[in-house]
């Protein structure tokens, strides 16, 4: 336990004198019980037992004042809070069969709505930074809480070729790891991954990214070797996929596209990245995705000012050494 205002604990050198005086105050009454002659009264009134007894409200306001004391110092303590803190990377596929409109308006603008839904549900201590990937990875939003930046970046996306599943991993790790990106310039490529030792198997950071795609990885690096870049920092990874695994011809910007979701190889990511798979056909399944998804972030231990349990314990103390008081003796200590 730490103290906000150490120095008020010089008060505790009072109760030293607080016991002095209530031990000169007994002696003075048994004195004067003596000089009187009302020791034989009191014990017809039981006098032994009413002696012991009126030590028990003057023990409660002493214990009251105690803490009274401790809480003037503010104490803080070591608390393990169940508190939403951490980075969220949403990296975006931006492939060109995103532009498909099979999903309204489009699935670009159907993920891009979902998540801007989730974005909004976010208590501002979780920060969010926005990855954009087709046969790059670049930052398009660092990890922040402002929530107008990020439905800003996440409503510049644009529909763009290739799918490099690897390269989204890797460009969220990046801006994980690193605030040095230059989120504000659209040309931004990936930077090396800074090296770090790996952290303990099963341990993570309190950081995850959601990768969504709506198509099979066609772009060097592996993607699985990625994912397992990001366990050994302790990331954890969520995949969406969009669409059917079966494949589809669509029309995207007047060009008939084959498109189809290698649904092993997203499960393959997530179950290394210890996160989870989600598939996503329609708008409304987007949307229940993101709504239900539960990235449990962290839960923090932190100092935390307990002054108010002091003062309440405190107060009750005294209420309860009053209340006997008045009830035994028709007075306060």
């Amino acid at each position: 336990m730490t103290f906000l205002w150490p120095s008020t604990l010089y008060l505790l050198l009072l109760v030293p004198l607080f016991v002095a005086l209530f031990l000169r105050s007994q002696g003075r009454r048994r004195r004067i019980a003596k000089t009187f002659g009302d020791l034989g009264f009191t014990q017809e009134m039981g006098g032994r037992r009413l002696g012991e007894r009126r030590l028990i409200p003057s023990l409660l306001f002493l214990v009251g004042l105690i803490v009274v004391m401790i809480a003037l110092a503010r104490p803080q303590m070591t608390l393990s809070l169940p508190k939403m803190e951490g980075t969220v990377i949403l990296a975006f596929d931006v492939s060109g069969s995103m532009a498909a409109d099979d999903m309204q308006p489009t699935r670009m603008e159907a993920a891009k709505a979902a998540a801007q839904e989730f974005v909004l549900r976010q208590p501002s201590s979780v920060q969010i930074g926005v990855v954009a990937f087709s046969d790059g990875g670049i930052a398009v939003q660092v990890p922040t809480n402002d929530q107008e930046a990020i439905l800003a970046a996440i409503n510049r996306l644009r529909p763009q070729q290739g799918t490099s599943l690897a390269n989204g991993i890797l460009a969220s790790l990046n801006l994980i790891s690193t605030d040095e990106v230059d989120a504000s310039d659209p040309s931004t490529s990936l930077t090396p991954m800074p090296t770090s030792t790996p952290v303990p198997v099963g341990t993570y950071m309190p950081a995850v990214i959601v990768m969504l795609t709506d198509g099979e990885n066609t772009q060097s690096p592996d993607p699985l070797s990625a994912a397992q870049l990001a366990v050994e920092r302790g990331v954890r990874l969520y995949t969406i996929g969009v669409g059917s695994s079966t494949g589809t011809t669509l029309e995207v910007n007047g060009f008939t596209v084959f498109t189809q979701l290698d649904e092993g190889l997203l499960q393959q990511i997530s179950q290394i990245g210890g996160g989870a798979y989600f598939q996503a056909q329609t708008e409304e399944d987007l949307n229940t995705i993101y709504k239900n998804l539960d990235v449990q972030l962290v839960v923090k231990p932190e100092k935390t000012e307990v002054t108010s349990i002091f003062t309440g314990a405190g107060i009750l103390f005294l209420l309860c050494g009053g209340t006997f008081s008045l009830l035994w003796f028709s007075r306060i200590p």
